[in-house]
């Protein structure tokens, strides 16, 4: 009988993915974001897909919390900060560091002894754009 799967990849895929793919298409899928924020308009789309750079960096699924129910154990994903905040966040903060976040966490992703740290920094890219928690 097969386990449960938990949508989580090994490290070795993982890992594969980043080496292959994972740090050339996310400098793309940045420059396309900032490009939809710079658009006014696109704005929306644009933090989405900063929201996703975990998963295009490292194939990092949204965290998921167990939660203890009547019903039982379940899963859900974390609590996200009021939209409001969100929006303001990322109007007088969020657009300038997650600037200067994303090129240190490029830096780091082309040199073999930063790449810890790259997709650390790149994890925590969301919070520091728009205060989501991933």
């Amino acid at each position: 009988m097969a386990a449960p799967s938990t949508g989580q990849r090994s490290l070795l895929v993982r890992a594969a993915w980043f080496l292959l793919v994972g740090w050339w298409a996310t400098g793309i899928w940045l420059a396309l974001a900032w490009f939809l924020n710079v658009t006014i308009i696109g704005i929306p789309l644009g933090i989405k897909l900063i929201n996703l750079v975990p998963m295009v960096v490292s194939l990092k699924p949204r965290a998921a919390r167990p939660v203890v129910t009547a019903e039982g154990l379940r899963s859900t994903t974390r609590r996200q900060h009021n939209l409001l905040l969100r929006a303001a966040w990322f109007l007088l903060v969020g657009w300038w560091a997650s600037a200067i976040w994303m090129a240190v966490a490029y830096a780091f992703a082309v040199s073999i002894l930063g790449l810890p740290v790259a997709v650390w920094l790149f994890g925590k890219l969301p919070w520091v754009v728009s205060l989501y928690r991933y």
